[in-house]
């Protein structure tokens, strides 16, 4: 995920919207990513990595004593991102009643009915917080601008209106409803 998004849905979290699952595996795939894709020091990856197991230290499914269950067998999905999926399927086995899904951008390289067989459910970005604008747009609004505020006084952004970071994100449907609803 962007240096915006990532920031501003472990931020959501924090309000208590949902609960961030990840793995190992999945750390290094996103440092070693964001590194190559926008060229930020391997150094400040690995401190953020270390301040997300701060913050949310019961979300690395890795640390899990259920870590190791075996997951039925996937056909569909892209076998590159099997490892995506085994964690939320272990999210979901530790917590069933709660909704348990994977937010991702590549929403081609799940199968959603193989996701449903498991329990799962798969959320674009855009859409998963286009719906949590229609409960909470005073909470998303003023979340969103810390974080691009903390990212512009940290010279990791430079300033711009609200309306072009989201554009930015790929977020078209969020801009739209946020550009309607005016404060």
């Amino acid at each position: 995920m962007s240096g915006v998004l990532r920031p501003w849905l472990l931020t959501l979290a924090e309000q208590g919207l949902f609960q961030p699952i990840w793995s190992d595996r999945i750390g290094s795939e996103w440092r070693r990513n964001a590194a190559r894709i926008w060229n930020i020091e391997p150094a400040v990856l690995e401190r953020e990595w270390h301040d997300m197991q701060m913050r949310f230290d019961s979300a690395n499914v890795s640390r899990w004593s259920n870590a190791q269950d075996e997951m039925p067998a996937l056909k569909y999905s892209d076998a590159k991102d099997w490892h995506v999926i085994h964690s939320a399927w272990l999210a979901r086995q530790v917590n069933a009643e709660k909704p348990t899904g994977i937010v991702t951008i590549n929403i081609k390289d799940f199968s959603r009915s193989e996701l449903r067989r498991l329990g799962l459910d798969l959320w674009e970005p855009d859409r998963l917080l286009s719906k949590w604008w229609e409960i909470s747009p005073d909470l998303l609004r003023t979340t969103l601008q810390g974080v691009i505020q903390d990212l512009i006084d940290n010279e990791r952004r430079h300033p711009a209106a609200l309306e072009d970071f989201l554009k930015r994100e790929r977020l078209f449907r969020l801009n739209r409803l946020l550009t309607t609803q005016r404060p």
